[in-house]
């Protein structure tokens, strides 16, 4: 039973850095990232529509961002879909592309990305550890085995625990290296 715990753990751990990448993706760093316009719904025929699905994204040059609608006459509810979602950016229509032009980032704002990515991270590690708390828990609790087999299984499970949490850190060295890259 408890090698099932301990899977779970690794599932549950591995669900949350993907979240944890998902969050870490949206932060600016002053470059064309096409991710930030992953939370954009676009009202597309009286339904939100995830914008990656109703216009071709991509990045022309490092500080642009270009969208293209498969259909001419969605590009006005992309633009207002755009404004809606505060990102900070104003999009240019010229008629078939809406462009996103994204401005430097100043020293100060940078470091406020970073301070940003370090709660972003804290929270992320104490997610992994709320999982094993959870599943250290569930192998105390089982009293059909030995106690030495016990704690085997809290160790296995906190080598776990230490290698989702490396991997916090590694992905949060790498966005703050970016995030200060001018």
């Amino acid at each position: 039973m408890s090698k099932e715990l301990i899977q779970s753990a690794r599932d549950n751990m591995q669900k949350s850095i993907e979240s944890y990448s998902k969050e870490v993706a949206m932060i600016k760093t002053g470059r064309a990232n096409p991710k930030v316009l992953d939370v954009i719904r676009v009202d597309y025929y009286g339904f939100p529509t995830p914008l990656i699905e109703i216009a071709q994204v991509s990045v022309p040059e490092p500080r642009q961002i270009a969208i293209k609608p498969y259909e001419k006459e969605s590009i006005g509810p992309i633009e207002k879909a755009i404004l809606a979602a505060n990102l900070g950016f104003t999009p240019i229509n010229d008629g078939t592309v809406v462009r996103l032009n994204i401005p430097p980032l100043t020293e100060e704002r940078r470091k406020e990305f970073v301070k940003l990515l370090g709660k972003t991270s804290e929270e992320a590690k104490v997610s992994v550890r709320n999982i094993r708390r959870r599943i250290n828990d569930a192998i105390k609790d089982d009293k059909t085995v030995s106690e030495d087999q016990t704690k085997r299984e809290l160790a296995e499970l906190q080598k776990v625990t230490d290698e989702f949490t490396k991997k916090i850190e590694e992905l949060q060295k790498a966005k703050e290296k970016e995030i200060l890259t001018i």
